[in-house]
């Protein structure tokens, strides 16, 4: 082989070397100190979208707490006003019993004696603490606890708020601790006038203690404070006239004067205040509260609701999605990673290319004899630059696919809201069936509510023509799911009833009242049935509610309408009382009829418009 032949192939064979020469380690270090980088902003950004969904869960697990802690103490403050309501009847009816005036102007012991056996059966039935006739100089005559250690029979409460009050304005709510009991309550008294002529005061406690039972059961605790914040009822007795916040010695000197609440050292309890939405428990949790008036008095509801739980979870949601943003993130990352590499190792190739070219032109000057060789040579190192160029431009559209990709970054944050649902349900092809049923509830619910809140209004409204339909629609919505679950047959006059004169919350409230007596009454009915019969008299429209159940007792008859007659066990008997009064009031009456389905009838009558 000749000389000139093997000088070409050794040139060749430094060409190669020189293309494949390993990184010098100045280039290793840097390509290591970028894969830290990357990992490191990697990690920064895991974390910021683990931060940002965490303090988002927060809030939104707050809002909830707080949206819970309003919906209980609304539903709370309706359960005490109700009870409020049915306490401030008590007086009203308690000064129309006959023995009253006699034992209040020609007091005995055997009449005062009589009296208090009354007033003590009807403290039990009504859950009233309490109750107990003042005359005119503050000494109580009779009490319902006349035969306890504490009987308030022979005390003088002449000095005290609610009597004095009651005397001047005929009527008076106070709340503060017993003299006797020194258990805090509301205390409602009321004058008795006879023949233009005031001779007593009648006087009902009710202590708050039943209630925070009821409550127990119920998330988080519920509280009843005064204008002070001296607690009144808390689920831990140990609480009550405590305060959330410390008094002011001006105040507390007030409150002392007064005797509100005794002795009571009124100190502050395991209950505190922080700021305006936070209360610590006594096991030290933050709870989040909402407030509620309790009408007709300056005392306030407190619902409170631990954020502990709600919290927990949106960590736990929080964590989920900084997971679920990981492996992508990671693939992100990868690609970030390989596309600085890439360009790295082409930028090198390509300084170490241009590098060859320029040392085999200088060889190919001093070596004319191989210059056919040379330009062979110089044609491969330009196509190859031509390679590495568009492998160059290869990695600027790698550039583009960030676009791409960050399309489905939009949307974790809807799919870790999503998370824990399709975790639990694991049953994906009913989620949408799930949400339209869930819509149709809300519609549902958003019918029922608004009937109830115009059933809550007062019924005072001015007296006019008004569908009767609408009038049975609205009662059949407050009740005709429990008579559904009481599997009572309820059969109601076609529609098209036409018109009568009356207020609808008003009749409502009346029909309520009978339904809820049928439905009753047939308790233990086999195959019970309720029938809604409307007929028309000239200008009367009569309604009938008739049952099958056992009927009225024949000794009572009309006394049914008479205050505190009731066939019932734990019936107060001021219903029909009240629903009759109502119906006088609208023109209109109640009474008893003929069952067609042999139980119990009422008749409705009403003027037809």
């Amino acid at each position: 082989m000749s000389r000139s032949a093997v000088e070409p192939s050794r040139a060749g064979f430094c060409m190669a070397s020189t293309l494949f020469v390993p990184y010098p380690a100045r280039m290793i270090e840097a390509t290591r100190t970028r894969r830290e980088l990357i990992v490191l902003v990697l990690v920064a950004v895991v974390a910021a979208v683990w931060w940002t969904a965490s303090v988002w869960t927060r809030s939104e697990a707050i809002t909830e707490a707080s949206k819970e802690a309003e919906a209980l103490v609304r539903q709370h403050s309706r359960l005490i006003d109700s009870e409020l309501a049915r306490f401030r009847l008590l007086p009203i009816v308690l000064g129309d019993y006959g023995d009253v005036a006699e034992v209040l102007t020609h007091p005995t012991p055997k009449a005062a004696a009589r009296l208090s056996g009354k007033l003590a059966l009807l403290a039990r039935k009504t859950g009233a603490s309490r109750v107990y006739f003042l005359d005119w100089n503050g000494l109580a005559i009779a009490a319902s606890n006349i035969g306890e250690a504490d009987s308030f029979v022979g005390q003088n409460f002449s000095f005290r708020p609610y009597f004095t009050d009651a005397v001047r304005d005929g009527s008076a709510e106070y709340y503060g601790a017993g003299v006797i009991t020194k258990r805090s309550g509301l205390f409602i008294a009321r004058r008795i006038d006879e023949s233009g002529e005031a001779f007593g005061v009648v006087v009902v406690k009710y202590e708050f203690d039943t209630l925070s039972g009821t409550w127990a059961s119920d998330p988080g605790q519920t509280l009843i404070v005064d204008a002070n914040g001296i607690v009144l009822a808390a689920p831990d007795p140990s609480e009550l006239l405590t305060t959330i916040r410390p008094l002011a010695p001006a105040t507390r000197a007030a409150i002392r004067s007064t005797g509100q609440y005794g002795d009571a050292a009124l100190a502050p309890g395991a209950y505190a205040l922080e700021g305006a939405d936070r209360i610590t428990s006594p096991a030290g949790a933050s709870m989040v509260h909402a407030a509620l008036p309790i009408a007709g008095t300056d005392l306030r509801l407190l619902h409170l609701t631990d954020t502990e739980p709600a919290l927990a979870a949106a960590a736990r949601r929080a964590t989920l999605v900084a997971l679920a943003a990981a492996p992508l993130l990671a693939l992100i990352a990868s690609a970030l990673w390989w596309r600085i590499s890439r360009a790295a190792r082409l930028a090198a190739d390509r300084r170490a290319l241009e590098a060859a070219v320029s040392e085999r032109t200088a060889q190919l000057q001093d070596e004319m004899g191989h210059r056919a060789l040379a330009d062979q040579r110089f044609r491969l190192a330009r196509e190859e630059l031509a390679q590495a160029n568009r492998l160059a431009a290869l990695g600027s559209i790698t550039a583009g696919m960030m676009h791409e990709i960050s399309q489905p970054v939009a949307t974790i944050r809807t799919l870790s809201e999503n998370a824990l649902h399709h975790l639990a349900a694991d049953r994906m092809d009913r989620v949408r069936a799930s949400l339209g049923t869930a819509i149709e509830m809300t519609e549902r619910i958003g019918t029922l509510m608004q009937e109830m809140r115009g059933f809550s209004r007062r019924g005072e409204g001015r007296v006019g023509p008004l569908p009767l339909d609408a009038v049975i629609a609205g009662t059949m919505l407050l009740m005709e799911d429990r008579i559904r679950k009481a599997g009572i047959r309820l059969n109601r006059s076609p529609e098209g009833l036409g018109t009568v004169f009356g207020d609808r919350v008003r009749l409502e409230q009346v029909l309520v009242n009978l339904l809820q007596n049928a439905v009753e009454a047939l308790h233990d009915i086999r195959a019970p049935q309720i029938d809604l019969i409307v007929t028309r008299e000239g200008d009367t429209m009569r309604l009938t509610v008739a049952d099958n159940g056992p009927g009225i007792d024949p000794r009572l008859g009309k006394e049914v309408f008479q205050p505190f007659v009731t066939n019932k066990p734990n019936g107060l008997g001021l219903g029909l009382r009240i629903a009759s009064d109502i119906m006088a009031d609208l023109g209109g009456s109640l009474a008893l009829g003929v069952s067609p389905l042999g139980g119990a009838a009422f008749v409705v009558t009403m003027r037809a418009a």
